[in-house]
């Protein structure tokens, strides 16, 4: 009995040390385009804080993806999202959109590998001029 569990142990580190691997691949936003954005509601340091921590999310939850092109929605189009302050109990909302291509390393089923994904919503909440944490993301 101890002999098969000898022979074991080979195969379980193989195993999880290819999972650890792979749990490591980070997004890629190294060469990501952030569109030119203005708004008089958010300062420019405001909406730079919270695309790092879109950067941070992308980085740590797209593992085999490539960020591309970035955008703050605008200002005009703040009203829509603002529910999604009230839901997560936070005083402001903020959004952008974004294009990622998946390539064929992606291990997120739920993306389809080698295609590009555009108009991929990032929201974003705060509460007191705190600082911005993610609250969700996609179509």
């Amino acid at each position: 009995m101890y002999e098969k569990l000898i022979a074991l142990i080979p195969v379980l580190i193989c195993i999880s040390g290819f999972s650890a691997c792979r749990k490591n691949v980070e997004g890629n936003v190294e060469n990501v385009k952030i569109a030119d954005f203005h708004s008089e509601i958010y300062t420019d340091k405001k909406i730079e804080d919270a695309l790092n921590v879109t950067f941070d999310y992308f980085k740590n939850e797209f593992s085999g993806c490539t960020l591309t092109e970035i955008t703050y929605i605008g200002d005009s189009e703040l009203d829509f999202y603002q529910d999604f302050a009230e839901t997560h109990n936070a005083d402001d909302v903020i959004v952008f959109t974004s294009t990622f291509d998946v390539d064929s390393s992606c291990s997120d089923e739920s993306l389809v590998a080698d295609s590009t994904y555009e108009k991929w919503c990032w929201i974003l909440v705060r509460n007191d001029g705190g600082a911005w944490r993610h609250v969700t993301h996609g179509y």
